[in-house]
């Protein structure tokens, strides 16, 4: 007979939409199925650094209300990397020994980790460090980790994203103004290319592809001469202004980009004397109701990594490939990051569609 195991399962990094899905599912297949323990570490590994360890004991009464919710009711943190801690005096410490203690002391059997490629390199690391049985789960609204089509949170995120540029045709074509949507994604432009063919916009930038406002003005006067007096314009908070600096907001102590959309709107009204508006989605694109592709993924997800755990095949991060779930290695999956293919189906979609890239390539159809 198989052992009956206790194992933990912890959210890292930024939040998204699906996580507490994850943790439903594998709640539910571990306890309905296999009759095991899980066992939720709070706020990602910060919980493992407290002594007693911060974790509380899951059940299926518990987290069935959460399927719908986006972020996680454990909590997480996309600060303090355990092997240069920053600690109160100033000094960075490596703390990666009191994380490895903490699952020990719990007894776990195996623990899976729910993040993006930068979360699951540093529990890769870990793992190999202190004997940690891990399975990882892929999760970023940017969907950008290697060797997945899918992560979770990225369906929600293009959903809320394509909500607002469908409102805002609306008012734009009311006041004939130019309006800008900002999106969020920090290396790859996929929830704006997304967002864009979905929302009808007018033109997309994104950072794979280089823009020139020459070229983004003329798509929007070409517009006026057809009477079509306005223009949807969604950006990717990544895309760099046209000398190539790449937009942060000063005021956080590490990195955070935005202004792109100011930075856009300023040029175009002085290119070409539009009125122009800017909408920052920010983390609107985080929260809200999972949508039902993200719960579904979640849930395949979530299960997955509970057979790999019975089948004792550790160090692996479970993948959406060709309409199925299957595994890789985790150092695999998050060797490379996944940009937008720049001569790939979705934009050539775009190009067909009469859509503007910003670069020199011109449709052979008005938009």
């Amino acid at each position: 007979m198989n052992k009956k195991k206790k194992i933990g399962i912890l959210t890292s990094g930024g939040d998204c939409a699906g996580l507490n899905a994850v943790i439903r599912a594998v709640t539910r297949c571990a306890i309905k199925v296999h009759g095991w323990e899980v066992w939720g570490i709070s706020k990602a590994t910060h919980g493992l650094m407290s002594r007693p360890p911060e974790a509380i004991q899951l059940e299926v009464k518990q987290v069935d209300p959460f399927l719908t919710m986006s972020g996680t009711f454990l909590g997480t943190t996309n600060k303090g990397d355990p092997f240069a801690f920053p600690m109160p005096d100033g000094s960075l410490a490596d703390r990666s020994n009191e994380i490895i203690e903490g699952y020990h002391q719990l007894g776990l059997d195996a623990l899976i980790g729910i993040g993006g490629d930068g979360s699951l390199a540093i529990l890769r690391k870990l793992a190999q460090q202190g004997n940690i049985n891990l399975v990882g789960i892929p999760k970023t609204i940017d969907n950008d980790v290697g060797i997945t089509e899918r992560s979770i949170g990225f369906d929600t995120a293009v959903n809320i994203a394509t909500e607002a540029l469908d409102r805002l045709h609306f008012t734009a074509a009311s006041h004939s103004r130019v309006m800008i949507v900002e999106v969020m994604g920090r290396d790859a432009g996929h929830i704006a290319l997304n967002a864009g063919i979905a929302g009808g916009a007018n033109i997309i930038l994104i950072p794979e592809i280089n823009y020139k406002l020459e070229n983004i003005c003329r798509q929007i006067k070409e517009r006026q001469s057809r009477g079509r007096d306005y223009s949807i314009v969604i950006v990717s908070e990544a895309v760099c202004t046209e000398s190539g600096e790449l937009l942060e907001q000063g005021h956080f102590a590490d990195c955070r980009l935005g202004g792109i959309g100011q930075y856009l709107a300023e040029k175009i009204t002085e290119m070409s004397g539009a009125e122009t508006r800017v909408t920052v989605l920010g983390h609107t694109q985080r929260g809200g109701i999972s949508s039902p592709l993200d719960r579904i993924l979640a849930s395949a997800f979530g299960v997955a990594a509970v057979e790999l755990i019975k089948q004792e095949k550790y160090d692996q991060m479970v993948t959406w490939q060709e309409r199925s779930v299957k595994s890789v290695p985790i150092a695999e999956a998050i060797k490379d990051y996944r940009a937008v293919d720049p001569v790939g189906t979705l934009v050539k979609t775009a190009r067909g569609l009469g859509i503007c890239l910003g670069d020199d390539q011109k449709s052979d159809i008005q938009n």
